[in-house]
C-alpha cells in the first residue's frame, strides 16, 4: 500500500485528535470554589490549564494551574485568568495546530465551536508526536518545509526563488506611483494656483502609509492567533475604523494647525485635516481586509499585503487631499 504524503496526513482535523477530559471552572467563582469544582470533575488525564467559562459555557479565559494553586482562596478567578486566549476553530487541521504551537509555545490549545464553547483540547504532544512519526518515516524535512513555508515563505534558500516570489508584488508600488502621478496630473490647475498644497503631499501620504502598516501588522497577528467569525469581524472592522478616524483626526489636526500658522490659508488647513482623517480610516480598512482577501484566494498575505495596501493607501490619500482641496478652494 503506498505511503500517504505528509500533506494529506497534516490536512486531517485536529479535533479528531483532541482530548475531551479538559477542566472547566466558572468565571464567577473564587479560587476555593474553583478547586472544589475541579475535585468534583475527577479528571483522569493530565491537567495543563483550567479553562474559565461563563454559565452558558462560553470560553472567557485560561487559568494556569500555578495561578490557581498559589493564590489566596478568596481571590476571584476572573482576576487571575488570562483573557486573551489563543484558540483553534473546529476546522483547524493538524498543520494549523503545529503552526500555532510553534508560534505561541503553549502546552495546550483549546478547540472552540462557532459559539466559543470548548469542544476539545490539543496537547503539545500532538505536535511532537507528528514530528516523531515523520522522522521515523524519514519525512521530517517535508513537514518542516510545509510549516516553514507557511511561517516564513520569504526566507528562501535560492536567490532567484526569493526574487520571483517578492518582485511581482512590488510592481504594485510601481503601478501605485504611476497612478498617483496620473491623478496629480488631473489637479495641476489647483496645484499651480495654490503652491502650498504641494508642500504637504509627502506628509499626507506618510501618515496614511504609517496607519496602514500598523493596521496590516495587527491584522496579520490576529490571523495567526485566531480566526474571527463574522460577527467578531464586523465588530473589529467597526472598532478599527473608529480608531483610524481618531488617529487621522489627531494627526491631521496637528498638521492643519502647522499649515495654518505657516501658510495662513484656512481652506488648505481644512483640506489637510479632512483628507488625513479619511485617508487614515481607509488605510485601516485596507490593512484589515487585504490580508483576508489574499488568504481567501490562497496567496501569502505576509508577502503580498504590504505592497498592495501601500499602493492603494497612497492613491486614496492623494485623491482625498487633492479632491477636497479642489472642492474647497474652487
Amino acid at each position: 500500500m503506498p505511503k500517504r504524503p505528509p500533506a494529506d496526513h497534516l490536512d486531517r482535523l485536529a479535533l479528531d485528535h483532541a482530548r475531551r477530559d479538559f477542566v472547566q471552572v466558572s468565571v464567577y467563582h473564587t479560587v476555593a470554589e474553583a478547586l472544589a469544582q475541579v475535585q468534583q470533575q475527577r479528571v483522569e488525564g493530565r491537567i495543563v490549564y483550567f479553562y474559565v467559562v461563563d454559565e452558558e459555557g462560553h470560553l472567557q479565559g485560561v487559568l494556569p494551574v500555578r495561578r490557581l494553586l498559589l493564590n489566596p482562596p478568596e481571590t476571584p478567578v476572573a482576576a487571575l485568568m488570562v483573557r486573551q486566549v489563543v484558540t483553534l476553530p473546529v476546522t483547524a487541521t493538524l498543520l494549523d495546530t503545529c503552526e500555532q504551537f510553534i508560534l505561541h509555545r503553549f502546552l495546550a490549545l483549546p478547540i472552540v465551536d462557532a459559539e466559543n464553547r470548548i469542544v476539545g483540547v490539543v496537547d503539545v504532544e500532538l505536535y511532537t508526536d507528528e514530528i516523531s512519526d515523520l522522522v521515523r518515516q524519514e519525512e521530517s524535512n517535508d513537514v518542516f518545509q510545509l510549516i516553514g513555508v507557511r511561517l516564513a515563505q520569504v526566507q528562501e534558500a535560492s536567490l532567484p526563488a526569493a526574487f520571483y516570489r517578492r518582485f511581482p508584488w512590488l510592481l504594485c508600488n510601481l503601478a501605485g506611483g504611476l497612478a498617483c502621478a496620473l491623478l496629480a496630473g488631473q489637479f495641476t490647475g489647483i496645484l499651480n494656483r495654490v503652491i502650498a498644497l504641494s508642500l504637504f503631499i509627502p506628509v499626507v501620504l506618510a501618515i496614511a502609509e504609517s496607519v496602514s502598516i500598523q493596521s496590516l501588522t495587527l491584522a496579520l497577528q490576529a490571523r495567526h492567533s485566531h480566526r474571527l467569525r463574522s460577527k467578531e469581524l464586523l465588530r473589529a472592522i467597526a472598532r478599527e475604523t473608529s480608531i483610524g478616524l481618531l488617529l487621522g483626526g489627531a494627526c491631521g489636526g496637528l498638521i492643519a494647525v502647522a499649515a495654518l500658522v505657516w501658510q495662513g490659508t484656512a481652506l488648505v488647513a481644512l483640506s489637510i485635516l479632512l483628507s488625513i482623517a479619511l485617508a487614515a480610516m481607509t488605510a485601516i480598512l485596507l490593512g484589515m481586509l487585504v490580508p483576508m482577501i489574499l488568504h481567501r484566494v490562497q496567496r501569502d498575505p505576509k508577502v503580498a499585503s504590504g505592497p498592495i495596501v501601500l499602493a492603494a493607501t497612497d492613491l486614496a490619500a492623494l485623491f482625498y487631499y487633492l479632491g477636497l482641496a479642489a472642492l474647497l478652494l474652487r
